[in-house]
């Protein structure tokens, strides 16, 4: 499912980096993966990546793992372990790591497009949603946003009854269970490892 973050929990903690400024939320807003290229020199530096993780994990995100690179020079982050933050804990890592972050040219909040192996598994895992029970269930394309480590999410108008029900919602879980297998492939091609190599 689509991750709920507010605009402020984002903001707070990548203020200084991206210019973030307060929209509108939807039904089920996004925090993005990664950025889509370093900034600066136009390459990313592991060593200025490990730097910047290994300052937001010891400011209270302990599982927070290190950004990944794809070939293309594409940056994914682990941005499922800060979407719970408070603003005290995003304003705590943004004084004492925005300096680090900045200097390996990524945001932690934004997203780099979905590689070609994630939206392949990804449509068929929505083809299988489709023939089960959610015919509304778009395929995904490089543009769609994606949790990494989590996959493609569904948006309320994908949904039976919009959405009312949630996870509980009988038609999903049917479509869920039918689907696991392909669902699961969609997970393992969305994690960080699979990224870096996409």
């Amino acid at each position: 499912m689509k991750i709920i973050v507010t605009a402020a929990a984002v903001c707070a903690l990548v203020v200084l980096l991206t210019g973030c400024t307060a929209g509108t939320s939807s039904d089920v807003p996004h925090l993005g993966g990664g950025s889509s290229h370093a900034a600066g020199s136009g390459h990313v530096q592991p060593d200025k990546l490990h730097a910047a993780a290994d300052c937001i994990r010891s400011h209270g995100v302990p599982g927070y793992q290190d950004p990944v690179v794809d070939s293309s020079g594409h940056v994914y982050t682990d941005s499922r372990s800060i979407q719970n933050l408070s603003d005290a804990q995003g304003q705590a890592i943004e004084q004492a790591c925005s300096s680090l972050i900045t200097a390996a040219g990524f945001s932690p909040a934004d997203e780099a497009p979905a590689p070609p192996a994630l939206v392949a598994a990804g449509v068929k895992a929505a083809q299988c949603l489709r023939a089960n029970g959610l015919p509304d269930y778009r395929d995904p394309k490089s543009s769609t946003a994606f949790t990494p480590g989590h996959g493609f999410g569904l948006t309320a108008d994908e949904i039976p009854n919009n959405g009312a029900l949630g996870k509980k919602d009988p038609s999903l879980q049917r479509a869920f269970t039918a689907c696991r297998k392909l669902l699961d492939a969609e997970v393992r091609a969305s994690s960080l490892s699979a990224l870096a190599h996409g």
